[in-house]
């Protein structure tokens, strides 16, 4: 049979906006019968839509790679094909899209297979003009009311600053990122040092996400041995070992509609990540000592702080199971690469700080340079418990360098140093180290000695070679 091939007059657009009228409606026909295909496209441009056919599979992806359409109308049986490939196909790559699938020969196996991975409706050809148009419509209108939501998911994104503080270039393209993928389903990897937020960003993608009304289940990987771990996730039937007298439901069970976020995956053992990639791959599991298969719909999301390609040359991590976890990736910069959002995230923890939860508190211009010169090895967690260790310190309304740890105020200025650490020599970060000790110390040299750890004729004799003038001074031991 003939297949109708793309049309060189196709329109190419950027995606669809809310419609609720026929005559604004792209509709993608896929059909291998001619004449039905030409019937109906024929009716439904009488009504107002704007209509592409398609006889094959090959013919409907080349055509949905040049246009995004409203609705699709898909038969399943193509002589390519299976009409449920593409159905997933395009769920993934268009969730807005809703698709309506067409077959001469239903069975209600198909018609649960088609709802169950997102059609809209299940037709049986021949079908009546007026019910194709009445499931049509109803198909505009949920995704009228989709848009809405995901609209208002978005401006609830850029309304939750409070979770994610700062202005930085880094945090606005994560931020659209991260509402970009919440509304697929496509498995995530979230990168990033200790202390960065990533549990955060994950909340943030489930909030976003189709899945909000559902589980969100947090697994910390780097806290539990392998064989708790493994009970944890996938639960344990009774008499499977000796202490479980009783069955015990994984956490994969517990996320079944939902997100289970998998922190710090880097940790877990090859036995327990070929477990882990055949969930992904099939959502199937057993328990431990169990028998029956079971089969969950849940979406995944992990982090690491790992480099998981080094680990996978070392062998310590599975290659596929890397690619599993990796189809999207999020990196969630340091805070030493955004010091200009410091200000922002202090004012936000003092403000959330029970602390002081009467007083106005601000930072001094001296203790805000402090902050903006450390250089945050525990990032944005670490800087929360500066804040609040400082607020228990200070006992009026401004916060000065002396309520911070001395580690944070003795740190060399990164910044300075930016440019010209290749240049800097030991020595030149020695002599800026003790002269910055001792101006903590206001000059007094034994007690700047005992933070350096060497004794105060080792720091005499230091000053000396450093040509300091306080060096000739004399030595009290």
């Amino acid at each position: 049979m003939k297949h109708d091939q793309p049309d060189d007059s196709t329109r190419v657009g950027a995606d669809p906006v809310p419609v609720s009228r026929p005559s604004d409606v792209t509709l993608l026909l896929v059909d291998d019968e001619e004449t039905f295909r030409k019937l109906t496209a024929k009716e439904l441009q009488r009504v107002g839509y704007a209509v592409e056919t398609a006889g094959s599979l090959d013919a409907a992806r080349r055509l949905l790679a040049r246009q995004q359409f409203h609705l699709v109308l898909l038969d399943v049986r193509l002589p390519d094909g299976n009409g449920l490939d593409l159905l997933q196909e395009i769920r993934e790559a268009a969730p807005a899209t809703e698709i309506v699938m067409l077959t001469a020969f239903g069975t209600v196996q198909e018609a649960i297979i088609a709802l169950k991975q997102g059609a809209h409706d299940f037709l049986t050809k021949p079908c009546k003009l007026d019910e194709l148009e009445a499931v049509l419509a109803n198909a505009l209108q949920k995704q009228v009311l989709q848009r809405g939501n995901v609209a208002l998911r978005r401006d609830l994104a850029r309304l939750a600053g409070e979770d994610f503080i700062g202005q930085a270039g880094q945090i606005r393209e994560l931020l659209n990122l991260l509402s970009r993928v919440a509304e697929t389903d496509s498995t995530v990897l979230i990168r990033g040092e200790s202390g960065v937020g990533k549990e955060l960003v994950a909340r943030a993608v489930h909030k976003l996400s189709r899945r909000v009304d559902q589980p969100f289940v947090v697994v910390d990987c780097a806290s539990l041995h392998e064989s708790l771990l493994q009970s944890e996730l996938f639960g344990h039937e009774k008499g499977a070992y000796t202490d479980a007298i009783r069955l015990k439901h994984g956490l994969f069970e517990v996320a079944d509609r939902g997100t289970i976020f998998l922190d710090e995956i880097g940790e877990i053992t090859p036995p327990l990540q070929a477990k882990l990639l055949r969930v992904i791959e099939t959502g199937i599991f057993r328990r431990l000592g169990g028998t029956a298969d079971i089969r969950v719909n849940v979406r995944v999301i992990a982090a690491t702080n790992r480099a998981l390609e080094t680990m996978i040359k070392e062998g310590q991590f599975r290659e596929d199971l890397y690619y599993r976890l990796n189809v999207f990736s999020l990196v969630v910069p340091p805070l030493r690469e955004r010091r200009d959002d410091i200000p922002l995230l202090a004012a936000h923890f003092i403000r959330n700080s029970s602390v002081v939860p009467k007083r106005q508190v601000t930072v001094s211009p001296e203790a805000m340079t402090v902050l903006q010169r450390y250089h945050w090895p525990g990032n944005v967690r670490e800087l929360e418990n500066v804040v609040e260790r400082a607020l228990i310190l200070c006992d009026g309304q401004i916060l000065e360098p002396e309520h911070l740890p001395l580690g944070v105020r003795l740190e060399p200025d990164f910044r300075e140093d930016a440019d010209e650490r290749r240049l800097t020599t030991l020595e030149e970060v020695e002599r800026r180290y003790i002269k910055r000790v001792l101006q903590e110390c206001k000059g007094h040299r034994h007690k700047a000695a005992e933070i350096l750890g060497i004794s105060e004729r080792n720091l005499y004799r230091k000053l000396k070679e450093m040509a300091d003038p306080g060096a000739d001074a004399p030595h009290r031991d």
